[in-house]
């Protein structure tokens, strides 16, 4: 409900309200419930619109400063498949792409690759800079984040000098790793029965980050 409208159902309650002399204990009490309820109305609207300034206001913190950059045209899914890298010792399967407009454009390839029961499938993300996509990986890569326990860790990392987040579960030798380039492009790195999470690295080491960063 719009803050006009409740403003406007409070004038009309109001003018109810002071026109009552006369009526019976029930109406009274009615209309000091309608009351009641407009004026929580008025408070859950003021807290949405503070909560929405806090929440605009911690994703442009996560995107470490990329307040007021415009959201652009995703590149082809064609020039992210063009930047799969073949990693010796892998076998490459055909890669895909695609393109989507929902829930903002943002375009991807994607491909798997196999080593006896190992598999891995490394995803290049172009988000236009839409921090819908982009901001919930900012805020651990930008941190120092780490959490260590029994069933391993995450932490926060640097490749090439890119931002990036590590995960690693000892069960079933799997691990992720998340590369942001350019605050616009992420990389996704995914292993299974994979040795350690420094075979995760050995994809975005294959790859051009660098030119990656420099697509338009």
């Amino acid at each position: 409900m719009s803050k006009r409208i409740i403003e406007v159902a409070g004038v009309v309650v109001l003018m109810s309200v002071a026109t009552a002399c006369g009526k019976s204990a029930e109406q009274q009490a009615a209309d000091e419930a309608a009351q009641a309820a407009v004026t929580a109305a008025q408070n859950t609207a003021a807290s949405a619109a503070d909560m929405g300034k806090t929440l605009e206001g911690f994703t442009n913190a996560l995107s470490g400063g990329n307040e007021g950059t415009a959201t652009v045209e995703p590149v082809t899914f064609q020039s992210l498949i063009a930047l799969l890298p073949d990693v010796n010792g892998w076998e490459k399967e055909k890669p895909r792409g695609e393109r989507m407009t929902i829930p903002v454009p943002f375009s991807q390839a994607e491909v798997s690759y196999r080593k006896g029961d190992a598999s891995v499938d490394l995803t290049i993300v172009d988000t236009g800079f839409a921090q819908l996509l982009f901001a919930p990986f900012s805020m651990m890569m930008a941190t120092g984040y780490s959490r260590e326990s029994s069933d391993g860790y995450e932490r926060a990392v640097t490749i090439d000098g890119h931002p990036a987040l590590e995960e690693w579960r000892n069960d079933g030798h799997s691990g992720e790793l998340t590369v942001a380039v350019a605050k616009r492009f992420l990389v996704t790195v995914h292993g299974s029965a994979v040795p350690d999470g420094a075979t995760l690295r050995t994809f975005t080491s294959a790859m051009n980050l660098g030119k990656l960063a420099g697509l338009k």
